[in-house]
């Protein structure tokens, strides 16, 4: 997530700024994999970061929900 966020030239705080984040360190947390990408600002991310809403969802999939993706997509990533 890190890479794409600089592949889009944003730093942390622009991101934050552009999803109406109160705080920048938010986007550090997940990143990092403390924290998870909300469910409901997903495909805000997606868009931010020049990425298809829904290839970005079934991909956070492979890391929050492995078990989901692999009854929805099979055992591919």
């Amino acid at each position: 997530m890190k890479a794409r966020r600089a592949e889009a030239g944003l730093s942390q705080v622009d991101l934050a700024a552009r999803l109406g984040l109160k705080y920048y360190t938010f986007i550090s947390q997940v990143e990092n994999g403390f924290s998870r990408v909300p469910t409901e600002t997903m495909e805000a991310w997606a868009i931010q970061l020049g990425l298809e809403p829904a290839a970005f969802a079934k991909h956070l999939l492979v890391y929050y929900e492995p078990e989901l993706h692999r009854l929805l997509f099979g055992a591919s990533k």
